[in-house]
């Protein structure tokens, strides 16, 4: 007896995509160092409080559905005075309003940080809690106070879940080039800026590319913002080798970049590093043309994007690679939803090539002296004749 056509092909189709999820199992050592993560979507706690606010007299625009442009004319219309008594009354809201002036923002999470700081003080101390409650409730105390260090600018503060947080290092109001920085898996709150492997976390790949950039053209005021606004995977698992989680916090990031627009902030140059790369190949054709200037991909494992064109941006676009970096060991394919697909770095995708000789590793391309680091910084000042 025969088998029909359309059955023998999706056995066919069923067993190849067996063969690629065991292959990058096999390249990342296996599923089972990794744990499938719900993803945070949606406004930050208190917007229900913050819709049904008619204190002022007006309707306050919807965190889930205004554009970032009415956002910033709703507050362009309030007195100052008007303004902090929203970010005093709402901090979680405020804080995290794309399209809200950049320094209220600051105010907001300044207060958000030091209510869930004295919320985890005191967890730390509830004699209903567990030994290990305890334990993570003075970590999470800890690192709210890390982030409320003087002279820090959090631009985004969400303690759902792992915890989202954005911040700007330079002077994001006055900048002339900026530059937004997007992680891949194993960052949240707890990673955001820790010791261990700095020039793999937000916070060092932030401030390393901005030293640079300060370093090659001092006079030229410059931002950088570590943007973790989504739920990363941890570790190598199903999450990592599926768009599930970039397809959840590609929305987040469009409209991160288009807040920035509706600032005044000049278009920024984007560069992710990694899983960060696929959800970048999502979010990017959600913009506005002019909302990015430059699109730089490093240590992707592949965008859900067969070549620039999909992207459908008017932004350079950039890739590389070190020789030395893992992901080049994962398949650049993509079917029944694992994968990546293709190399942003193979000839056929049509990005420009930046030289990772002098990076190493998975973590290393932003680590001082190497040569991407230095290409890095000349594409975000628009110094593209010193990329090599």
């Amino acid at each position: 007896m025969s088998v029909p056509r359309t059955t023998a092909r999706r056995r066919r189709r069923t067993l190849v995509a067996a063969a690629v999820a065991a292959a990058i199992a096999a390249a990342t050592g296996g599923w089972a160092a990794g744990s499938a993560q719900t993803a945070v979507t949606g406004p930050a706690p208190g917007a229900a409080a913050w819709r049904a606010d008619h204190a002022l007299g007006v309707r306050l625009p919807d965190p889930a559905s205004a554009e970032p442009a009415d956002v910033a004319r709703f507050f362009a219309s309030l007195t100052g005075s008007q303004r902090h008594a929203l970010a005093v009354r709402h901090p979680l809201t405020v804080g995290n309003l794309d399209g809200a002036p950049v320094a209220l923002r600051y105010e907001a999470n300044a207060l958000a940080l030091r209510a869930e700081r004295r919320r985890q003080l005191a967890l730390a101390e509830d004699p209903a809690a567990t030994l290990q409650d305890h334990e993570r409730a003075r970590e999470a105390a800890d690192r709210c106070a890390g982030l409320l260090t003087p002279g820090r600018h959090i631009l985004a503060f969400d303690p759902r879940g792992r915890g989202q947080v954005a911040e700007v290092h330079g002077d994001l109001t006055t900048a002339q080039r900026t530059a937004v920085v997007v992680p891949g898996s194993d960052i949240d709150l707890a990673s955001f800026d820790r010791a261990k492997d700095p020039y793999g976390t937000p916070t060092g790949m932030a401030g390393s590319l901005r030293a640079r950039m300060t370093a090659d053209a001092p006079r030229t005021r410059t931002a950088v913002i570590a943007w973790v606004g989504y739920t990363t995977p941890v570790g190598v698992g199903p999450d990592a080798a599926t768009g599930r989680l970039a397809e959840a916090g590609a929305p987040r990031l469009a409209r991160f970049l288009s807040g920035l627009a509706a600032v005044g902030a000049p278009a920024p140059a984007m560069f992710c590093h990694s899983y960060g790369s696929v959800l970048c190949g999502l979010a990017v054709p959600r913009l506005d043309r002019g909302d990015l200037s430059d699109l730089v991909v490093f240590a992707s494992p592949g965008m859900r994007r067969d070549s620039v064109a999909d992207l459908r941006t008017t932004a350079h676009v950039w890739a590389a690679r070190d020789a030395s970096d893992w992901i080049d060991d994962i398949p650049n394919v993509e079917l029944l939803g694992l994968g990546h697909g293709a190399d942003p770095t193979g000839p056929g995708f049509g990005a420009r090539h930046v030289s990772a000789a002098r990076a190493e590793g998975h973590t290393g391309y932003l680590v001082p002296g190497t040569d991407s680091l230095r290409s890095f910084a000349a594409i975000a000042l628009g110094h593209y004749a010193d990329v090599r």
